[in-house]
């Protein structure tokens, strides 16, 4: 099993993700990868206590502004 990827599936790939999302859902979903990239994975993972606050800090902040506008 080859674990090389070819830059023809990713194209591929993307192409079916936006015919089956959209373009909004595609954007929405890379945000949301980006998201939890950028900030969920620093709050578990960072050796650093100021950063896995930092990140704390400003993952509580992106759920408050959630729960305003998606109160459940």
């Amino acid at each position: 099993m080859s674990t090389e990827v070819r830059p023809e599936s990713t194209v591929s790939l993307l192409s079916e993700a936006l015919e089956l999302l959209g373009p909004v859902g595609l954007l929405v979903l890379l945000g949301a990868l980006l998201v939890f990239v950028g900030v969920v994975l620093p709050t578990i993972w960072s050796r650093h206590a100021y950063r896995r606050s930092a990140a704390r800090s400003t993952m509580n902040t992106l759920l408050k502004v959630v729960r305003r506008l998606y109160p459940f």
